[in-house]
């Protein structure tokens, strides 16, 4: 009787690990920011900004500043109505891996997380250059805790 007793609460354990809602980092849970209260254009996220970057990093800055940050903002913040931020659980490595920001550039992106509608190819990039701005958005990311 004590066997059995263990036995199922042992499974009933191991079921309730199983099947638990796991629990979200604030601010950063997969599903997107409600942005209906901020005014178009506006910033999408606060970002806590690394005391230094990387060499490279500073490097995917610059290519970045250039080239993305007129639709998703200085330091990947997002723009509300334009194009979302890169500094958002739904874009962490193991979601959104390196490669996908460089097929994203060469080919666009079909609009799937966010309301703002499908992102263009973006040209005068090489993926050399996408490899240094996924190392600037890795380096924002992990300063604001999504690993």
């Amino acid at each position: 009787m004590i066997v059995g007793g263990t036995l199922v609460a042992g499974i009933l354990a191991v079921g309730w690990q199983l099947w638990k809602p796991v629990p979200s980092t604030v601010g950063h849970s997969m599903e997107t920011p409600v942005t209906g209260k901020t005014g178009a254009g506006a910033p999408i996220v606060k970002v806590k900004l690394p005391d230094a970057l990387s060499a490279n990093a500073q490097i995917g800055e610059r290519a970045f500043e250039a080239k993305c940050a007129s639709c998703h903002g200085k330091n990947a913040v997002g723009q509300n109505g334009v194009a979302p931020p890169l500094i958002h659980k739904i874009y962490e490595p193991s979601h959104h891996a390196d490669m996908a920001f460089v097929l994203a550039v060469r080919n666009g992106v079909r609009s799937h997380h966010w309301p703002f509608g499908d992102m263009p190819p973006v040209e005068g990039l090489t993926q050399a250059d996408v490899q240094y701005i996924a190392k600037y958005v890795r380096e924002l990311q992990r300063e604001n805790g999504i690993k």
